[in-house]
């Protein structure tokens, strides 16, 4: 279970075709500025997801989202894990047998998708999918290949933000791990509060001996 959780946290799905909008040809430099329009246009969003891991286990839960950097991931009643993101670093609660792992933000892949201050043309690339209705960008670090990679996969859909929808993404990390995520119910733009963004410390209190 936990090698589920860091698999997402360190890190290619293409979703069905469906009716969307008639796609007009774009270059790579002209897609990967509609993504940043995207990610600087979504100021929240709330969805539900699907999380499936190599071994093709899959959980549930409820996504929440805010910018800038702040991200929740509450996973189905009965799984005692719980990813928050609150704005400086990404923590991993495992309440089963109360453990926090923290790592920054920009330590993990998935702050392509919460930090608009970061310029994607100098981490991101195109991957043709031959479908011109869905648009994937892979993002990594090459310096730092330790924080793995991830995949955002979109539909080009217009009415929704920058004319994209977010289906969702694969997690890969530098085990070649590979967890994939899915999207769907998006709500944009709910008045979020930052408080939906704490969590409970699950270790121990420490006392002094006397």
């Amino acid at each position: 279970m936990k090698r589920l959780m860091l698999a997402l946290v360190l890190a290619s799905a293409v979703p069905p075709t469906f009716a969307v909008l008639p796609a007009v040809a774009a270059t790579p430099t002209q897609d990967l500025a509609q993504v940043s329009a995207y990610i600087r246009q979504v100021s929240s969003l709330t969805a539900d997801f699907s999380q499936t891991d190599r071994n093709g286990q899959t959980l549930t839960g409820k996504l929440t989202l805010k910018q800038p950097g702040k991200i929740r991931f509450q996973y189905q009643k009965g799984v005692p894990l719980l990813i928050v993101g609150d704005g400086k670093a990404l923590t991993v609660i495992d309440y089963e047998v109360r453990q926090v792992q923290r790592w920054p933000i920009g330590s993990s892949p998935l702050g392509a998708l919460i930090d608009p201050k970061r310029d994607l043309s100098k981490f991101g690339k195109v991957v043709q999918t031959g479908d011109p209705n869905v648009l994937t960008v892979e993002a990594s670090d090459p310096k730092r290949p330790e924080f793995g990679t991830i995949t955002l996969v979109f539909n080009r859909k217009a009415s929704a933000p920058a004319g994209l929808e977010l289906y969702g993404w694969v997690a890969r990390d530098a085990q070649s791990n590979r967890t994939a995520v899915r999207l769907t119910n998006h709500r944009y733009g709910a008045d979020i509060p930052d408080s939906a963004f704490r969590w409970r410390d699950p270790r121990p209190v420490s006392r002094p001996s006397h």
